[in-house]
């Protein structure tokens, strides 16, 4: 298979609605799929095992950020992978995006690419949610100094040098804005593409809520001055 030296790092936090028809999907591009649970207490780590991924597990919830760290500390530790792609457990993402997204990553020799919805496609995305995203855009655009259109897409591809040079701390879903401010400062290369991202009924409701969302920017802000 073409895609033989990806790996597509699914976190997920009770996911046993979708995860299994996720990793099917993925399957149909990728031979490696790797989740790692976050303390799910649904059964989500064994039927993501039975439709045959490798499985990770924390023991607690520790967080989406601290989920994508465990695989990418396994995929340096443990494959020779030379891409990882960050791939949603709740069905928003199109697995075709992810496969034009590698091609990016393979005919460009960017670091990252990343994803964006707002150059691309959304489908039912809640006005809420576009105004918090915009927001968070803004900050993670000052803070990070980078030309982005989209924050916090968890569609992105980052290769192998990439995993040595960053590593996610932050709490919640921070580390999203974390991994971006860390491109420039490591010397890495980042291109964006357009892409669709899918809101249903259940991943509205799995999605952050705008009070998180505005704990998140809490936390980067809290950040940004302690650096200063």
């Amino acid at each position: 298979m073409a895609m033989d030296d990806v790996w597509v790092i699914v976190p997920m936090f009770n996911e046993a609605t979708t995860v299994a028809e996720v990793i099917g999907t993925l399957h149909t591009e990728f031979s490696n799929v790797l989740c790692v649970d976050d303390g799910s207490h649904d059964g989500s780590d064994l039927i993501a095992r039975a439709a045959g991924a490798t499985v990770l597990r924390h023991a607690v919830n520790q967080g989406q950020g601290a989920a994508l760290q465990t695989g990418f500390d396994h995929v340096l530790r443990a494959t020779d992978g030379a891409y990882v792609v960050t791939f949603d457990a709740d069905g928003q993402h199109l697995v075709s995006d992810a496969v034009r997204m590698v091609e990016e990553a393979r005919s460009t020799a960017c670091n990252v690419v990343l994803a964006s919805r707002f150059t691309g496609t959304t489908t039912r995305m809640p006005a809420a949610r576009r105004l918090v995203l915009k927001a968070g855009l803004a900050f993670t655009r000052w803070t990070s100094k980078l030309e982005v259109t989209d924050t916090h897409n968890g569609l992105r591809v980052l290769d192998r040098l990439t995993l040595t040079r960053i590593r996610l701390t932050m709490p919640r879903m921070a580390y999203a804005s974390e991994l971006l401010s860390a491109i420039v400062p490591n010397g890495l290369t980042y291109t964006e593409v357009p892409t669709t991202v899918i809101y249903t009924e259940y991943s509205r409701g799995k999605g952050q809520t705008n009070i998180n969302a505005i704990n998140i920017l809490f936390d980067l802000a809290v950040r940004r001055l302690r650096a200063i």
